[in-house]
């Protein structure tokens, strides 16, 4: 017990720095706050579904809420009913068990309907690709409008994705704008 106490004191509190602060990310910020609110004039409500991934994209999406990125702050919200969402959020590769819920999801969500595919997984399949278990990407199973690449992505490329498809859904229906 006393060499592991000596190893601790040894080696002190492993941390990593703060990040320093961005002000490009400030501006860039309130360019996606304007655009959300110009183009659908409300919050932008988000109902993320897990189709079968590991995890690593969901811890990605959950720091878009740290105070560091403050999604709510830039008029969107996460829902826990897609009969109430603007956009589903869908990471992972379709799982067999997870088809029909996904399907369920997008045919509960309203019109005009977005749908984000997270990661390699969501886009392509990633390792699992399609397999007795897999049905693969997302668009193998629900239309999907915006895929964003990474295994995982990093939070502010999530957020240009987001914005991607809310922008490029406006410009074809002829939303506010």
């Amino acid at each position: 017990m006393w060499f592991l106490l000596k190893q601790i004191v040894h080696a002190g509190l492993p941390a990593e720095k703060a990040p320093e602060p961005n002000e490009a990310w400030r501006t860039e910020r309130e360019q996606i706050q304007s655009n959300i609110l110009s183009i659908l004039g409300r919050a932008l409500c988000i109902r993320q579904v897990d189709a079968g991934s590991c995890n690593a994209c969901e811890l990605e999406i959950q720091a878009l809420s740290n105070p560091y990125y403050n999604l709510e702050g830039l008029g969107i919200k996460f829902v826990a009913s897609p009969r109430h969402a603007d956009m589903l959020l869908v990471t992972g590769p379709v799982t067999k068990n997870m088809e029909a819920a996904l399907k369920d999801a997008y045919d509960a969500t309203p019109h005009p309907k977005l749908v984000v595919g997270i990661g390699e997984c969501a886009g392509n399949g990633g390792i699992f690709g399609e397999s007795y278990a897999s049905c693969g990407r997302v668009s193998n199973v629900i239309p999907v409008d915006v895929v964003v690449p990474g295994c995982p992505p990093p939070p502010i490329d999530i957020l240009r994705g987001i914005l991607s498809a809310v922008t490029a859904k406006a410009g074809e229906s002829g939303m506010r704008a």
